[in-house]
This record gives C-alpha cells, sequence and structure tokens, in this order.
C-alpha cells in the first residue's frame, strides 16, 4: 500500500460511524475534491491528498479550542506510516492553518496545496451536503434549529467565533454564505457557485415555510 493508502486506512477507521457530519464519509469527499483541485492547479497531489485525510484528525472544535492538537496528531500518524520529512511538514501546515475562524478573522493558506485543500473542505461545507452536516452538527452541540429571536453574529474575532452559541440556521451567515467568495482557487471559485446558489434556495424555503406561507408549488400556481 502506498502512504495515502495507508493514511487513507487508519483514518477510516478512526472516523466511521461519527456523527457531526465530521466522519469519514466527509473526509473522502475532501480527499477526492482536493485531488481534483490540485490537478487542476498544478499543485503536489499527494501533498494535498495526506493535507484532505488528516484535516480533520483533531479539530479544535471537538478538543475544547485548542488548535494545537490537530497538528500534533497529524504529525504523529504520518511519522507512524512512516512519511519523509519533506512530506510531514507541508502536510502538517494544512492542518494547521486550513479551519475558519470567524467572518472577520482571514485564514490565508501558506501554499497552493493548501489553497486546495482548503477550497476542497469548504466545498463540502456547501450545497445540499453542506445543508445535511449543518443540521447534523446543530443537532450534535444541541442548538436550535432556528430562533427569530437570535439574528445571526458575524464574529470579529476567532474566540468570539468559538465560543458563540448561535442556531443551526445562523451558521448559513455567520460562515456558509461568507465561502464562495473566500475560495482560493479558480476550480474551488467554479465549483462553489452553484452549490452556494442551491444553499440560498433552501434558506429561503425554509424561511416561508417557518412562516406558514405557502409557496408557488404548495398553492398551484
Amino acid at each position: 500500500m502506498s502512504l495515502v493508502e495507508r493514511v487513507a486506512a487508519r483514518i477510516e477507521t478512526r472516523f466511521a460511524g461519527e456523527g457531526s457530519g465530521h466522519d469519514w464519509h466527509h473526509i473522502r469527499r475532501v480527499w477526492q475534491l482536493a485531488q481534483g483541485l490540485a490537478r487542476e492547479e498544478g499543485a503536489d497531489v499527494e501533498v494535498a491528498e495526506l493535507g484532505a485525510l488528516v484535516h480533520d484528525i483533531a479539530d479544535w472544535k471537538f478538543h475544547g479550542g485548542d488548535e494545537s492538537v490537530g497538528p500534533r496528531e497529524a504529525e504523529r500518524l504520518l511519522r507512524e506510516e512512516g512519511a519523509p520529512e519533506a512530506l510531514i511538514a507541508p502536510v502538517v501546515d494544512i492542518v494547521a492553518t486550513i479551519s475558519f475562524k470567524g467572518a472577520g478573522v482571514a485564514t490565508p493558506m501558506r501554499s497552493l496545496e493548501g489553497a486546495c485543500v482548503q477550497d476542497a473542505d469548504r466545498l463540502d461545507a456547501l450545497g445540499a451536503i453542506g445543508i445535511a452536516r449543518c443540521f447534523a452538527y446543530g443537532g450534535h452541540a444541541g442548538r436550535p434549529l432556528y430562533d427569530p429571536a437570535m439574528p445571526p453574529v458575524l464574529h470579529a474575532t476567532a474566540q468570539a467565533y468559538k465560543t458563540a452559541k448561535g442556531t443551526s440556521l445562523n451558521h448559513f451567515h455567520e460562515k456558509l454564505f461568507l465561502l464562495k467568495d473566500r475560495m482560493n482557487t479558480a476550480s474551488g471559485r467554479r465549483l462553489a457557485a452553484a452549490r452556494h446558489a442551491y444553499m440560498a434556495d433552501f434558506v429561503a424555503r425554509f424561511l416561508r415555510e417557518w412562516a406558514g406561507e405557502l409557496g408557488a408549488d404548495e398553492r398551484g400556481d
């Protein structure tokens, strides 16, 4: 087995059955997307694949907000699988810098490979899958679906974003709707456009139904 295949097998075992939307299937999709983006953008495909596979290995959301756990765990796994030093550093850097940290916080990637992995991860937060993952995580975290008395907040700092206790629907405004314009690559921007539009239609429909309004399809127009 290649290094990528060995790492993939380890990650699949580790994340099987995870229920917050950060499961093996999410990682697999990000892996596939990152591989395609790396090829289109001329990045090092192996670095992008490995970065995608370990990008959620120890997400700060599940470790008390500690951003050091993910890079440390990624490095440990890569060393255990015999990865060369020349691969470990750029992959660990991707894990350390990939996360969204709030509307007012810039999260630039330091490599083209990192840009591809960040775009792939953000693409999986958009569209139909993104909608499903948003509500899966909201349920996991005990968040309400929606509360009109709780307006969205565009968090100015990473700490404010980490400690926020909003609703699942607010998350569309606080993060998901911002991702289309924060894609790094031309390929990512192209793929994000349709997923963003689908998500915007969903939120508009959600709010109409929440208010008890009938859509044209329900009125028979």
